[in-house]
């Protein structure tokens, strides 16, 4: 599946408060607010510094106090995990795949659900 290259950098804290946007929109400010300060326990002012930051780039919607996202999670996670990949793997799966698995044993459900992903992309090709 192509990503579309506009999707932009979103950093950590960033990617925090976006999870709260997908998870709960649409949502207040006030309840973002309220929602940044229970689970990741920053203030009034960072939850806006970093919404306006996700508003600019088209992360995020602000209208009338209500903020909606305009980039679903799934696009971002991906543009995220192919740019780890290039960077880090030089593209290849079967790489990361053995660097992750070197050190930590897979249980077999975990083995299963990665073979049913196998197969299902077998089938599409």
């Amino acid at each position: 599946r192509c990503i579309p290259l506009e999707i932009p950098k979103i950093f950590e804290s960033e990617y925090k408060l976006a999870c709260i946007v997908w998870e709960k929109e649409p949502l207040s400010t006030r309840e973002l607010v309220l929602l940044c300060a229970q689970k990741l326990g920053w203030k009034r002012t960072t939850t806006y510094t970093q919404l306006k930051r996700l508003s600019e780039r088209g992360v995020l919607l602000v209208k009338d106090s209500i903020v909606t996202s305009l980039i679903p999670k799934k696009d971002v996670q991906l543009r995220e995990s192919r740019e780890f990949l290039s960077r880090t793997f030089d593209n290849s799966l079967p790489s990361f795949i053995a660097a992750f698995t070197q050190n930590k044993a897979l249980s077999k459900e975990e083995i299963a659900q990665i073979q049913r992903l196998i197969d299902a992309y077998k089938e599409e090709t």
